[in-house]
Parts: C-alpha cells; structure tokens; sequence
C-alpha cells in the first residue's frame, strides 16, 4: 500500500493529538472524586469508574501511539520515493 504524504501527515498528527489529549484527560479523571471510595483523591480503593477510565486512555494511548507510527513511517517512506535515484512504485 502506497500512503499519500498527506495522509502520513494526518495520521502523525493524530498520534500527537492523542498524547496531547489523553493524559490531561487521566489527571481530571484522577481527581474526580468518583474515581475513589471514600471520596477523597488519591485515597485507595479506587471505583470502577477510575478503573474503567485507566483502561480507556490506556487503550487509547496505544492506538494513537500505533496510528502515530504508522503516519512518520510513512511519511519518511513517501521521502525515500521522491527522492532523485529511489525505485519509483508502479
């Protein structure tokens, strides 16, 4: 499969939108007071509504990171086909 520079640059972006996001979105997740039992931050144990939250952003986190991946790896392959001597792709 042969990926547009632009499309590289989408999914790069969207790699970086991830990590930019998700991890403001645990530290409120964090402080709520729903994530914990007792109410209070930080105080063990944590509700399902922390353990639930972990798991998305933990997923999400990989999905970006991968998606991420994928658009510098292509956008890096995109180069190597531009560039003067490189084996153009039929």
């Amino acid at each position: 499969m042969v990926l547009s520079r632009g499309w590289a640059l989408f999914l790069a972006g969207v790699g970086i939108w991830t990590w930019v996001i998700w991890p403001r979105f645990a530290i409120a997740i964090w402080k709520d007071p729903r994530s914990w039992a007792t109410g209070t931050v930080g105080e063990f144990p944590a509700t399902g509504f922390l353990w639930i939250h972990a798991l998305l952003i933990a997923a999400s986190l990989v999905i970006g990171t991968t998606v991420g991946v994928l658009g510098v790896r292509g956008w890096r392959a995109a180069r190597r086909r531009q560039l003067p001597g490189a084996d153009q792709a039929s």
